[in-house]
């Protein structure tokens, strides 16, 4: 059994035990209408290359990434960093995440939000949504088409901009013909054994239809690898563990995205 195989088997048993705890029916009972005022695409098409920043605790990889911050902490410097977007990994058992870290950021900070996680039940995607998330991930190769479809229906549903993950040639296809991803994520890290290789964004994007929009994962550290993928059309990149990890997130971040907290002049608002 590899990574990603252990991790769904721990979802589905953690999804069980929280669907015991909190009936499904129960949190369509505290679903609120959305607003309109954190859109996820919108954010991540922007002109530019637009950068979303991740809470990670840790990863199997990596292990313990920042200890002792709060998501406060660390939110507030992304966005003083310039971060077009939030993604907070809430996978408790391998990554030591979880929702009360996703309701932190949306307290802490007034970015689109992404719900990082291995969402393979629709009860998955009515926690997102009564949480507050602005946007979920589904990862191609963790769900079946009949079900990577269904989740996707369900979060449209429910307002819920989705991020489709896709790894190879088979899964990009898998994306666009069985639901038409209007995001998709390119994830250089190979979900079975964790290794990076950033070529995989450009052996992929080729066959990415124009009009969608596209976001770079993992293996991403310094300003040269955005300007290249910025150059082949890439929209986004998704960046945690590079910067979280940093002494200064903020300046770490402002190092990518080259922001300076300064207010755009009227030539820059038109």
């Amino acid at each position: 059994m590899n990574v990603l195989e252990r991790i769904v088997e721990s979802t589905q048993r953690d999804v069980r035990r929280r669907r015991e705890q909190v009936p499904l029916s129960e949190l369509e009972r505290h679903l609120a209408v959305r607003g309109d005022d954190r859109p996820f695409r919108e954010a991540l098409s922007r002109p530019g290359l637009s950068v979303i920043a991740e809470h990670k605790r840790r990863s199997p990889s990596a292990g313990e990434i920042r200890a002792g911050a709060t998501v406060t902490e660390i939110v507030q410097a992304y966005e003083q960093g310039g971060a077009a977007a939030l993604s907070v990994l809430t996978e408790g058992p391998h990554f030591g995440g979880s929702l009360d870290d996703l309701r932190e950021a949306l307290g802490a900070s007034g970015l689109p939000v992404l719900r990082k996680d291995f969402i393979i039940d629709a009860y998955q995607v009515y926690e997102s949504a009564v949480h507050g998330a602005d946007a979920i991930l589904l990862i191609v190769a963790a769900v079946s088409p009949e079900d990577l479809a269904a989740l996707h229906q369900e979060a449209a549903a429910l307002d819920l901009d989705v991020l489709v993950e896709v790894h190879d040639e088979e899964e990009l296809e898998c994306a666009l013909s069985v639901v038409d991803a209007d995001i998709i994520g390119i994830n250089n890290r190979d979900l079975t054994d964790f290794s990076v290789d950033l070529e995989r964004t450009y052996e992929l994007l080729a066959d990415v239809p124009t009009g969608k929009t596209v976001l770079s994962e993992s293996g991403i550290h310094d300003r040269a690898q955005l300007d290249e993928l910025e150059r082949v059309g890439v929209d986004a990149v998704l960046v945690g563990e590079s910067v979280m990890g940093a002494p200064d997130p903020a300046a770490a971040l402002r190092s990518l995205t080259g922001y300076s907290g300064a207010e755009p002049g009227p030539d820059e608002l038109v």
